[in-house]
């Protein structure tokens, strides 16, 4: 399928990939802590008949340098921008911290048809990085609404890597440190997915590294079905932090973090969801495509 990109500048620095004879499903594309462009995954979801943005919301000029006090409506706008472009069923695609964006987004904009959250938190978490004013403590909610930031959990600073300084660290402790610590913060921070009305596809793997996204994700479909509702988890426990959709690179190694999963776990967990995602996002290419 032929595929038409362009460049954003404004107001974010970002890119669309869209099919060049169009389509009515539009999906914004998030990346997590890394903070890039997720340029190789819109073109594939550019390819499959979806028009597909991916935005810069954090780190670039104007913003905050890390992901600390981010306005929900810096993902409101996109979703403008999607429909403005002629998106009628309205997708959020997000890894990670992006996919707790995609999560919370939802929850205040009923706009979004369906939210896909690869290796999602069920709860807001503080800030990972420094705000505006270059401080990374005392910790902040990772996003705002409307000005006012949002319940979170902080993290507990007495948490120490396995092996300092040997090397990638494995932070899911800290996380699950973290919740015991500050038990008496959950509640007022989990994600009322039960207030969404978009459809909910979770990919999560049991082996994540980094936090435990598939309890996190059963959580979340636990919280559904309490209200009535439903959500689609698509698991392998074998798999890490990066599941990845077919026709993607490899992810990079990090010499600061281990995800864990392998390669090909976290490869067949992508190839898994893959038809899901397309299901769920509705793509309706004209014919002939």
């Amino acid at each position: 399928m032929d595929v038409v990109e362009h460049e954003l500048n404004h107001p974010w620095e970002g890119v669309l990939a869209a099919p060049a004879c169009g389509s009515d499903a539009g999906v914004l594309v998030l990346a997590g802590s890394s903070g890039r462009i997720e340029r190789e995954r819109v073109r594939i979801l550019a390819r499959h008949g979806i028009a597909a943005v991916s935005i810069r919301w954090f780190g670039g000029p104007g913003q905050a340098p890390g992901i600390c006090e981010i306005p929900l409506e810096t993902f409101t706008a996109a979703v403008d921008f999607l429909t403005a472009s002629g998106a009628r069923r309205i997708g959020i695609l997000g890894v990670s911290k992006g996919a707790e964006a995609a999560l919370l987004t939802a929850v205040y904009d009923r706009r979004v048809d369906v939210v896909i959250g690869l290796s999602p938190t069920s709860r807001v978490w503080c800030n990972v990085g420094p705000g505006p004013d270059g401080e990374q403590r005392p910790y902040r909610s990772s996003w705002t609404w409307r000005g006012q930031p949002l319940p979170f959990v902080p993290m507990d600073d007495s948490w120490t890597p396995a092996n300092p300084g040997s090397g990638p660290a494995a932070i899911r402790d800290w996380y699950e440190l973290s919740e015991r610590s500050f038990a008496h913060l959950l509640p007022r921070a989990e994600i009322p997915v039960d207030k969404a009305r978009a459809d909910l596809l979770l990919v999560a793997g049991g082996d994540d590294a980094m936090w435990p996204s598939l309890r996190f994700a059963e959580q979340l479909v636990e919280r559904r079905r309490s209200a009535g509702t439903t959500a689609h988890l698509i698991a392998r426990h074998d798999a890490g932090h990066r599941p990845r959709l077919p026709g993607e690179s490899p992810a990079p190694a990090s010499p600061h973090f281990l995800y864990g999963g392998t390669p090909r776990a976290d490869a067949l967990l992508g190839e898994a969801a893959w038809p899901h995602i397309l299901d769920k996002l509705g793509r309706t290419a004209p014919f002939g495509c």
